[in-house]
């Protein structure tokens, strides 16, 4: 992207600021000013993702909500891992007394191989240790090797309501179900365990967020009392609704259908450049909070990146200044330290 086009798309952006202020005053958990920052799966640019370290990171740098990913395990207990085959975010493939674990499967039509949470049991899970998901992209982080054990759910509520006490403001949880029509395919359904969970913790608008790309399973979550956010992807379509792309969720008549049963959208960020889309949504009475910001030259465009290398750090701060500009209610984030220094302007 050229530097004209840049400062055409800055200047479209600022336009929408104002007609988003309402909007984004009544953004859920957030109180004051500025957009939400969400925490991706912690702080994951500094900390291996879904551990403890990772989410306690976010909250004491300034993370508004922490996003927990939900598989469940063979015993039914939700646990939070980016994806449910976990040879990548654990040490399981080092540990021989699993070795019979490792095969293949089909998940939302396409085969996977691995190590699966459906196949262990909450206590097997214990047993193993988080790493880092991107070695050869954050080898910094590769030091918490082997440091943090698989969190269930409610260990994550329980993470946010103490570390909302210790830091004088109310933490949320923003869980997405993950890969719900296969669970429910094998008799390990998400949805009652994560209702169940909300209800037994007594979570509010304030405390918790549900999210998913699925939107047969946010319509199952409905009647719950906290807000539903519908992710969209960039190519194809909800796996749960053969024949519906997320290009057609994007347009104004597609929002008006999202908007009958969620609160939020959460497009890739790349959606929104050179679009309407965040005053469509603002139209359609949604909030709109796109993802995934991160720091490193290769996730940024080619105008933020400095240094020749794709790991490098980009100019991340511009990044977040043009989607602030554009009138985002939220951001999600690896980085959620950048995000809000980048707030404070």
């Amino acid at each position: 992207m050229q530097l004209g086009r840049r400062s055409l798309l800055l200047a479209a952006a600022a336009g929408t600021a104002t007609a988003a202020t309402a909007t984004a005053a009544a953004a859920e958990p957030r109180k004051g000013g500025g957009p939400v920052v969400i925490g991706h799966r912690g702080a994951a640019g500094w900390r291996p993702e879904h551990t403890a370290p990772s989410y306690t990171y976010a909250v004491q740098t300034g993370a508004d909500w922490i996003e927990p990913d939900l598989v469940p395990t063979k015993d039914h207990v939700l646990v939070v891992r980016h994806e449910n085959e976990i040879s990548q975010t654990t040490d399981v493939a080092r540990r021989p007394e699993f070795a019979d674990r490792r095969t293949t499967k089909t998940v939302d039509g396409r085969p996977v191989t691995g190590w699966f949470t459906e196949d262990f049991t909450l206590a097997e899970l214990k047993t193993l240790r988080a790493v880092e998901r991107l070695p050869a992209v954050r080898n910094r982080n590769t030091v918490f090797d082997g440091r943090a054990e698989v969190m269930t759910f409610q260990e994550v509520v329980d993470l946010a309501r103490r570390l909302s006490r210790e830091h004088g403001r109310t933490v949320a949880v923003f869980p997405e179900t993950k890969h719900p029509t296969y669970f429910r395919s094998i008799g390990l359904p998400l949805e009652p365990k994560l209702a169940a969970a909300i209800r037994r913790n007594r979570l509010g608008r304030r405390e918790c967020v549900v999210q998913s790309f699925e939107p047969t399973s946010l319509r199952r979550m409905t009647g719950l009392g906290v807000p539903l956010w519908q992710a969209l992807g960039t190519t194809g379509g909800p796996y749960d609704l053969p024949g519906r792309t997320y290009t057609q969720m994007m347009t104004p008549a597609g929002l008006a259908e999202i908007a009958g049963y969620a609160d939020w959208i959460g497009p890739d960020k790349a959606s929104l450049v050179g679009t309407s889309l965040v005053a469509d949504a603002h139209a359609a009475g949604l909030r709109i909070g796109p993802y995934t910001f991160r720091a490193e030259n290769q996730f940024l465009p080619a105008q933020f990146r400095h240094g020749s290398g794709p790991n490098d750090f980009g100019d991340a701060f511009a990044e977040y200044t043009l989607y602030y500009r554009m009138g985002v209610d939220a951001v999600v984030t690896d980085f959620p330290d950048l995000a809000v220094i980048a707030r404070r302007g």
